[in-house]
């Protein structure tokens, strides 16, 4: 993607200036409903087009990729604490055997 800003902080609040929304290339093709369009309608319902009836849904998919995100960092962060801790483990196990090692050599 080569627009800058996010939906959450968007490089301009300028409606106008703001690039429109691109279909999804990870949704199958027909899975959005088709705009439809009345010869009656009023100049505020104008406004209300398929892009806009679609950000609730980008928006839940951002914040579900960050959560998925946070969740492999922590599971991340736990298995680094848990190689340190073994790491420690067995350096104490090395520094038993070698003093087990130096005082059967000693006798």
């Amino acid at each position: 993607m080569n627009t800058l800003g996010t939906i959450d902080r968007p490089l301009t609040h300028d409606p106008k200036k703001q690039a429109p929304m691109k279909p999804s290339t990870h949704e199958p093709a027909g899975s959005a409903i088709p705009d439809l369009t009345t010869a009656g309608a009023t100049g505020s319902r104008q406004n209300r087009t398929r892009e806009m009836q679609l950000i609730p849904e980008a928006l839940a998919r951002a914040h579900m990729h960050d959560r998925l995100q946070e969740a492999e960092q922590e599971r991340r962060a736990i298995r680094l604490a848990t190689a340190r801790r073994m790491q420690r483990r067995a350096e104490r196990a090395s520094m038993r055997a070698r003093r087990a090692l130096a005082m059967a050599v000693m006798q």
